[in-house]
């Protein structure tokens, strides 16, 4: 129970005879020193890539504009400043692929995909939002990552940008947690001087490693000046080992300034902030704090804005907030939001921390000082995570900040970013109770809100549920399916009128990680009893696949493995055909196989057919093969390919 809310004849009847006082209230003295060094604050922000924000394009309106004003509006939500984006390659990137703006060497579209979308919403909200950019992989033809061709390949994408959207991209990076190749930084920076693009270089977003490794670039930096000249900032991902910051002291001695370019309170393995407030937002509000306090960052994104993404796929729960259900319009708005709207809400890129203003509570918890570029106006972000009791903090305003009126904004478990208090400033000075377990801004500017917008209630995904495409634009992507490699657009059908689905990469790109065969899901992951249908045709030799029951599409459970877990009905272009049953870590199995008279230019009809542990495979409405098998009791359905092209149509789930 907090102090002062005991009736005093409580007090008096529990205290009687007591010998005892009541253990005294944690106190210390903080000095906001308008004259103190420090690092310049570049911002928070997250990383929309992995096909983190797949969903989120499709949800309907007022819905799609509420999320991205929770995320991108200033004085809303979390009010983003940074947003960094995947350069996509049309490879597996984490959650699927993202499309490449350049399939060939003369392809340019720069429409693909959402990335360009989500930039623009972002900056139509918050006009002043930094932009980043980082490739995972890289389009096959470009050859090799580490080349001149693929510098140019990224140079295109920057340059993309302000003619057709008007805005620039500040920054760039080498490749997503990939060892650096200083030959590759400094040929990126010469064909972008040589374009006139002025982004600078971040690099180089490497995972920790023994022996340091994400820091080696310092020693490359520091021997090679064409190299250091190159860099714009140092950065890292996911900077802590056993839950330590591994910032070395030459780190704030390299002359640049440190970001931590991707991160989370857990492991990307075990992401957490799609939560309430006890577990996502309490670490975050820790972590952001942590993050200058201990390792000197000015900068920090977020793995990832929005947790847009189904379920199944890897690293579920990474972002600020959850959107994953457009079908039905609902979105969470999580701890997560808060806690980074406490910082971002209080204190803009371009105001300088006041390190001799910034440290540790007596108890636990920290703070963090900044003051405006005016020099007068200031906040501090202060943080009692994990404390226990309340900790009494006096406040001296010194050299030239304002020393009026302080708002002092509060959450935790019963607020939520909540205007609690406006504390007067006498001879300079002024004093606060702070409760254990919360997250403060204290602030002398005004502006702040929090959004108010509700979604509607959540619904399972449609069944039974159709897709004929004809509503799709040309060289869209229907809505819910969620590309895991390769490409799947609408195209003009082959053979027959109206438009298809149809999957058009046939080189393979280079991949950052895993490298499954192209497919696409859809659907509710506790779907057991359905049929998935769809007609389909060939364009060139390869296989055309069906998947069902799949309950697991985590492409870093089994690096190696081509297709998801669950059954595949896989129909070649030669005539051969097979039934498998595809699981993680295992062998895939084959139930059942054989032949079929082959005729590629004719369109078939395949169907996957379950009723409990009976599994069907049909073609043409023939049954070809009908097994019982128990490996796969429940999931989601997709189509697929190899790496060559085939159209799909007409693909629908239905009871029977």
């Amino acid at each position: 129970m907090r102090l002062g809310v005991m009736p005093i004849s409580v007090v008096c009847i529990l205290c009687a005879g007591c010998k005892r006082s009541a253990p005294r209230m944690a106190a210390k003295s903080v000095t906001i020193d308008g004259r103190s060094g420090g690092r310049i604050f570049d911002g928070i922000g997250a990383v929309s890539a992995g096909a983190s924000s797949r969903l989120l394009i499709d949800y309907p309106e007022p819905q799609r504009s509420q999320i991205l004003d929770y995320l991108f509006k200033p004085n809303y939500g979390a009010a983003l400043q940074h947003l960094k984006v995947e350069i996509g390659a049309d490879v597996n990137s984490t959650d699927g692929s993202e499309p490449s703006y350049a399939r060939t060497p003369s392809d340019r579209n720069f429409t693909r995909g959402y990335e360009w979308w989500l930039m623009n919403e972002a900056r139509k909200r918050n006009p002043n939002i930094v932009l980043d950019s980082l490739a995972w992989g890289a389009p096959g033809w470009v050859g090799k990552f580490y080349s001149r061709k693929n510098a140019e390949y990224i140079a295109g994408f920057l340059q993309g940008a302000k003619p057709t959207y008007g805005f620039d991209i500040a920054y760039t990076g080498d490749w997503n947690e990939t060892p650096f190749d200083a030959d590759y930084v400094k040929t990126l920076r010469k064909v972008l001087n040589r374009r006139g693009i002025k982004a600078g270089i971040v690099c180089c977003d490497e995972y920790p490693g023994e022996g340091g490794g994400q820091w080696k670039i310092l020693d490359a930096m520091r021997q090679d000046a064409k190299l250091n000249a190159a860099i714009a900032v140092v950065s890292v991902h996911y900077p802590r080992e056993q839950g330590k910051l591994t910032t070395p002291p030459e780190a704030r001695d390299i002359g640049k300034p440190l970001w931590s370019s991707e991160d989370q309170p857990a492991s990307s393995a075990t992401n957490i902030l799609s939560r309430d407030w006890s577990v996502g937002g309490r670490l975050l509000a820790q972590l952001y704090n942590e993050n200058y306090l201990k390792g000197g960052f000015t900068a920090t994104e977020i793995w990832s804005p929005v947790t847009s993404y189904y379920d199944i796929l890897a690293a579920p729960n990474s972002g600020l907030m959850d959107a994953n259900a457009p079908w039905s319009g609902n979105y969470r708005v999580q701890g997560a939001i808060w806690a980074t709207a406490h910082t971002t809400q209080f204190a803009q890129p371009g105001w300088q921390y006041l390190d001799s203003s910034c440290g540790y509570l007596p108890e636990k918890g920290d703070y963090v000082a900044l003051k405006s570029p005016n020099g007068r106006d200031w906040s501090v972000i202060l943080e009692t995570i994990g404390a226990k009791h309340p900790q009494r903090v006096t406040f001296r305003v010194s050299a030239g900040l304002n020393a009026g009126t302080v708002h002092v904004w509060e959450t935790n478990d019963t607020k939520t970013l909540e205007h609690v208090k406006d504390v007067r400033v006498h001879n300079g000075k002024f004093s606060y109770n702070f409760d254990p377990d919360s997250l403060y801004s204290l602030t002398t500017t005004t502006g702040q809100g929090k959004g108010n917008a509700k979604p509607p209630l959540a619904a399972a995904f449609p069944f039974p549920w159709r897709d004929d495409f004809e509503k799709t634009p040309l060289h869209g992507t229907p809505p819910f399916l969620s590309n895991q490699d390769g490409a799947f657009e609408v195209r003009y059908c082959a053979g027959r009128a109206g438009r298809c689905l149809e999957q058009i990469i046939t080189k393979k790109p280079i991949p950052w990680g895993p490298l499954p065969d192209p497919w696409t899901l859809a659907g509710d992951e506790g779907w057991t009893d359905y049929r998935v249908s769809s007609e389909v045709r060939w364009l060139g030799r390869g296989s055309i696949l069906l998947l069902g029951r799949i309950d697991s599409a985590n492409v870093f459970a089994d690096q190696k493995a081509r297709l998801p877990s669950g059954y595949i009905f896989r129909i070649a272009s030669g005539g051969a055909w097979s039934l498998l049953s595809s699981e993680y870590g295992k062998t895939t199995r084959i139930l059942a196989h054989g032949r079929f008279p082959a005729n590629r230019s004719r369109w078939r009809k395949m169907a996957l057919l379950f009723r409990g542990n009976r599994i069907s495979a049909l073609l043409d409405g023939k049954v070809l093969a009908s097994i019982q098998d128990s490996a796969h009791a429940h999931g989601m359905f997709g189509i697929g390919t190899g790496w060559n092209q085939a159209q799909f149509d007409d693909v629908a789930i239905t009871s029977r």
